[in-house]
């Protein structure tokens, strides 16, 4: 395979999680009797340009399909995260009511609805038929389709020029990279800014975050290949900032390289001597995140094959698509993990692709009182404690098992 962002056979692997289902892909009721699609998972490195990605197996329509179960808006935490980026974007760079924004994977309108509440115009671009539906029941213009070049075309001729694009959580997940930016450098006005927020590679291979590791990521992005990207693109990098989302993240803001230039911020500076001190221009850098995922299992399994020998009930919460990578790389079933509870409506009633773990309402634990209730989005685990917060009172304990296995 060759790396998709510049071109250069790639030869240097990070890690082989060996097959499992798209982490998306929830199996329903119906579906129990059918077999699933498993298709490897590894990911490899650019020696060329460094950019990190998943080799390819499957295509994006098929992860992004109608029946799409990720919806934003079942974070209280990124809720929060959306209204205060929405409030700074608008005092930072002067959005009126006679601005326009764009947000690309507008996902359920979990930000775009901020933008709306203070009166400014705003457009979400979203594929996936159930989240953008979820976005049209709030009241917001959306369109269900993939982004490049020619949808920015179309947009212009619509009139929808943007003084500000955002894209969170997106960069990540789109095959044709260079499509993807090449439509941001189309649509921007020459005075607009595109931001972009995902998680970083340095935090992911300082933390072992190997379960972040999926096929709808089709890439990891440093800001040194982000930097590299954009260049290529018609694009310019101007500031970055660290969010402590995702288990830690960048927000990257650009500009049209032939548009009206912004002062590049020191911050550039420092994220990209930051990355090269730790070593994303070097093979060595990459080697330890295989090691630490096989430890990960395997305290894992420890854990719930002691837990069954004493008798005592494990569920999970979080019908996360980084749990599905962690379970299914660890092979767990049913009989280690009882259930997952999620508050998404969409998911419950069906079950964890791959492994096959029924997903029930959050209402399941007050019922059963488990043991332990091991968080899999372990990004989200202070939300998740304190919404839970009942485990407590029947001894019950949190448990996560990214870094390391961790009971609280």
């Amino acid at each position: 395979m060759n790396c998709r962002g510049c071109g250069t056979s790639l030869a240097l692997p990070l890690i082989d999680l060996g097959t499992s289902p798209p982490s998306n892909a929830y199996v329903r009721a119906d579906q129990l009797e059918q077999a699933e699609q498993w298709v490897p998972l590894k990911v490899a490195v650019c020696q060329q340009c460094w950019l990190v990605q998943t080799e390819d197996y499957t295509s994006a329509d098929s992860l992004f399909d109608a029946e799409y179960a990720y919806f934003s808006s079942f974070s209280s935490t990124w809720l929060a995260h959306a209204d205060k980026y929405v409030a700074e974007m608008v005092e930072r760079f002067g959005l009126t009511a006679d601005s326009r924004v764009v947000e690309i994977a507008a996902n359920d309108g979990y930000l775009l609805q901020y933008v709306a509440g203070r009166g400014i115009p705003c457009l979400g671009v979203e594929p996936t038929r159930s989240t953008a539906q979820a976005a049209r029941e709030k009241g917001l213009e959306i369109r269900e389709l993939f982004f490049g070049r020619d949808t920015a075309s179309q947009l212009i001729a619509d009139g929808w020029s943007a003084d500000l694009m955002a894209a969170n959580n997106v960069l990540a997940h789109v095959p044709d990279i260079n499509d993807f930016l090449g439509g941001f450098a189309t649509l921007l006005k020459p005075t607009g800014v595109a931001t972009f927020e995902f998680p970083q590679l340095l935090t992911l291979m300082a933390g072992q975050q190997f379960d972040t590791l999926y096929h709808e990521h089709y890439s990891y992005l440093s800001l040194t290949a982000v930097q590299t990207l954009c260049a290529r693109n018609g694009l310019e990098v101007f500031d970055v900032s660290q969010l402590s989302t995702h288990g830690g993240s960048l927000r990257v803001f650009v500009q049209r390289a032939d548009g009206v230039r912004r002062e590049v911020q020191p911050a550039v500076a420092q994220q990209l001597q930051a990355e090269l001190a730790a070593g994303v221009k070097t093979p060595e850098y990459y080697a330890t995140l295989a090691p630490a995922a096989e430890r990960i299992k395997h305290e894992l399994l420890r854990f719930l094959l002691q837990a069954k020998a004493d008798g005592k009930r494990v569920v999970g919460y979080g019908a996360a698509a980084k749990g599905n990578t962690l379970l299914n790389y660890a092979g767990v079933k049913p009989d280690l993990l009882a259930w997952v509870a999620d508050a998404n409506p969409h998911k419950q009633g069906k079950y964890l692709p791959g492994s096959r773990i029924p997903i029930v309402s959050p209402a399941q634990i007050d019922l059963e009182k488990p043991d332990y209730v091991l968080v899999l989005p372990w990004n989200l685990l202070h939300e998740v404690s304190q919404q839970l917060a009942q485990v407590r009172e029947w001894d019950g304990r949190f448990v996560i098992a990214v870094p390391e296995l961790t009971v609280l």
